[in-house]
């Protein structure tokens, strides 16, 4: 079976490994356009992620039998309605179905109508509706949202008003984004939480929760990145709680889209903020979250091409009480980003990495804005490397993801030194207020 990966990232090469584990009889992977670390592992095409008309060439011309998309871009171009048009499996949500990712307005108006809890929100088309969003809902910080994509740089935290009408000028007077539109929304607090689920349009199979780290810096200080490491399982949860999560956000908005003729299929993200009162919404995505991917798959025990195939047609993921539940590995895993000189504000590319043939066996190390120049391997992008390890528990898996990430060096490489530093210590679900209230309102699913 030929399988197409699109992308060049860190997710796509978690993907591309996963596959590899399900030891498919006759695989035969591409990866358009990959990266150094992917040609290891699949056969490259020198196609970009977001040439839809190249992409969908490439799948005719190499007989690919199904395309695994990526990244977002593609999605909301419309790639899966093009594979779809010529009779050529895909998995991803269509470009409709995409909004959800494509349009942050678009999103929160869906979970409105479906009921999905969220955090209170205002639509802004102009500087002066954002900060009059910001008196409305500061309390007292709140987070403005470029309304499009924004390769996950389209997020501010405001801790003051002058955060917040800098984040707006950056959309309405300096154009920095794509969409010339905002969402502004009230700022919660709580412990984060990224849960995906397969979805096949009309059921959603959760995979187990997992916690990424947005910010540059320790402490979560610094920029708003794509994400400089993650952990999985996320902690505190059990598998019970995604299930129960799954019927709180998922199942209501496959609802929603199947109604509206859209059905959604692929992966859907939703990053969400445990509080007190109750799990809300920050965001959706249309695909694996990237770096959660990265910690999350190596853990996965089942065959995620056949999970993949499954989810292509209408009922063909079961239902919880047919008894189905995903298998993982015991084991914690902690990923650890290597970021280039300048990160996130630029990034410095074709310099020299070393040190990657000094990494240990049972080290995952995949490969994000990497490419080959003159025999050796450089970099080519802001997010470079994800130093994955397994663990027995989450300080172990940290100390081994650390030890490993210390080999390899390049010059002007970043990291966090605090991916996962004290979730051992956080509470359980079933002795803290958050997994009482998914079990009391959570539906059947537990």
């Amino acid at each position: 079976m030929k399988v197409l990966v699109v992308g060049g990232g860190g997710r796509e090469h978690a993907i591309v490994r996963a596959l590899t584990r399900s030891q498919t009889d006759g695989l035969e992977l591409f990866c358009a356009p990959g990266n150094a670390g992917i040609a290891h592992d699949a056969r490259l095409l020198d196609v970009a992620a977001d040439d839809v008309p190249g992409l969908v060439g490439a799948v005719e011309r190499e007989g690919v039998h199904f395309t695994v998309v990526g990244p977002e871009a593609p999605l909301v171009a419309g790639l899966v309605d093009e594979l779809d048009r010529r009779g050529r499996l895909a998995f991803g949500p269509t470009g409709a179905a995409a909004q959800l990712e494509s349009s942050k307005a678009f999103a929160k108006q869906a979970m409105e109508e479906a009921g999905v809890p969220t955090a209170r929100w205002r639509h802004a088309r102009t500087l002066q509706e954002g900060m009059a969003a910001v008196e409305e809902l500061a309390n007292p910080g709140v987070v403005v949202k470029a309304d499009g994509l924004a390769a996950g740089k389209g997020v501010t935290v405001a801790d003051s008003h002058q955060d917040a009408e800098r984040a707006l000028r950056e959309i309405f007077i300096e154009g920095r984004f794509a969409s010339p539109e905002a969402v502004v929304e009230e700022r919660l607090r709580g412990r984060e939480i990224s849960a995906m689920a397969l979805c096949d349009g009309e059921l959603a199979f959760p995979l187990q929760p997992a916690r990424d780290y947005k910010r540059a810096l320790d402490r979560d200080e610094g920029h708003n990145t794509g994400g400089m490491g993650a952990c999985s399982p996320a902690p505190g949860l059990r598998e019970q709680d995604a299930w129960m999560l799954a019927e709180l956000v998922h199942l209501p908005l496959l609802r929603l889209m199947r109604q509206r003729g859209t059905p959604f299929r692929g992966v859907l993200y939703a990053g969400l903020m445990l509080t007190d009162d109750g799990p809300r919404v920050l965001e959706l995505n249309v695909r694996f979250g990237d770096p959660e991917a990265q910690a999350m798959l190596p853990r996965l025990q089942t065959n995620l091409l056949d999970l993949m195939l499954r989810a292509m047609r209408p009922g063909g993921l079961l239902k919880p009480a047919d008894g189905e539940r995903s298998d993982w590995s015991g084991d914690c895993a902690v990923t650890v980003v290597l970021a280039s000189a300048g990160y996130p504000a630029s990034s410095s590319t074709g310099d020299p990495i070393d040190g990657l043939d000094n990494v240990p066996p049972g080290i995952e190390v995949t490969h994000a804005g990497t490419a080959l120049r003159d025999g050796r391997t450089v970099t080519a992008g802001g997010r470079v490397l994800n130093v994955t390890a397994l663990g027995a528990d989450p300080d172990a898996a940290r100390e081994s993801a650390y030890a490993a990430a210390r080999m390899i060096s390049f010059p002007g490489m970043q990291m966090r030194s605090d991916i996962a530093l004290g979730i051992a210590e956080e509470p359980r679900a079933e002795e803290g207020t958050v997994g009482s209230w998914l079990r009391e309102r959570g539906g059947t699913n537990g």
